[in-house]
């Protein structure tokens, strides 16, 4: 696992939005797999400022989100539906018929999951798969205890992972949908890259677990240790509590003094 550590929130979506847009410009038809939440807001904001200053052309792009609520209609204001399209999908030139986001209801979820894993078949398999952690280790909205071989499927939530989002629920946690769609733990293995992202004191101890701690389906996260691609990119507060945090900061410097010789 590749840690790049940053001073600030800013730094940290700086590098992220630049890996993906070198990404892009070597490959027009990129595959992105995408993740909500408030952590990669910024990369979306930086995406959305490189495409209407630089030109940066997402037409070829196409999407899989990770994840999405069971039971709300797709335009609720807290669906992942309207969360992409106001953070990024309505801010550039992607078609809408390359956006692929889980469903919101459970009717037909098992054929609809399927599908899913298909259609990212079908494109070719994820290029980069971005993904947030939650404060357990879960990622996309695989809780603790998730099969770290599963697929794309419902999966119920935990009261912890209800109580972060419920402030987007009106501050509710009864309000928050119990369970959502998710692609499983082996599906966002199966991403030729994969780019995590955390930001804050609070993502501190998932973040040191998942890195330097066991192999364990009880930090779903950890598992990208196994990943020959994953890049985490961290600010310093998220990279707190990590053991070898100087060697991790010395072996991105070094990288960049090769890339800049290079160069």
């Amino acid at each position: 696992m590749e840690i790049i550590i940053q001073p600030t929130y800013a730094g940290l979506t700086e590098v992220a939005a630049e890996i993906i847009r070198d990404a892009l410009l070597k490959k027009p038809s990129l595959v992105l797999g995408l993740a909500t939440g408030s952590t990669p807001i910024g990369v979306y904001e930086a995406l959305v400022q490189m495409h209407q200053t630089e030109g940066l052309d997402f037409s070829g792009v196409t999407t899989f989100n990770l994840d999405e609520y069971v039971g709300i209609p797709s335009d609720h204001s807290y669906s992942y539906h309207t969360f992409m399209e106001t953070h990024l999908f309505n801010l550039i030139n992607i078609p809408s018929e390359n956006c692929h986001i889980p469903q919101s209801t459970a009717v037909g979820h098992a054929e609809f999951c399927e599908r899913y894993e298909a259609a990212i078949v079908a494109a070719g398999g994820i290029d980069i798969q971005v993904l947030g952690i939650g404060k357990d280790g879960h990622i996309g909205f695989n809780e603790p205890s998730s099969s770290l071989g599963s697929r794309t499927r419902i999966k119920t939530l935990t009261r912890r992972t209800r109580e972060a989002n419920a402030p987007h629920f009106g501050g509710t946690v009864d309000a928050v949908p119990k369970m959502a769609i998710t692609m499983g733990v082996g599906t966002i293995m199966e991403a030729k890259q994969c780019l995590l992202l955390a930001g804050g004191e609070s993502k501190a101890e998932a973040i040191a677990n998942a890195a330097e701690g066991p192999i364990t389906a009880e930090v779903p996260a950890s598992v990208l240790q196994m990943h020959p691609q994953t890049v985490a990119v961290l600010d310093e507060a998220a990279a707190s509590q990590l053991k070898r945090i100087d060697y991790y900061k010395e072996v991105y410097a070094n990288k960049l003094e090769l890339l800049a010789q290079e160069g």
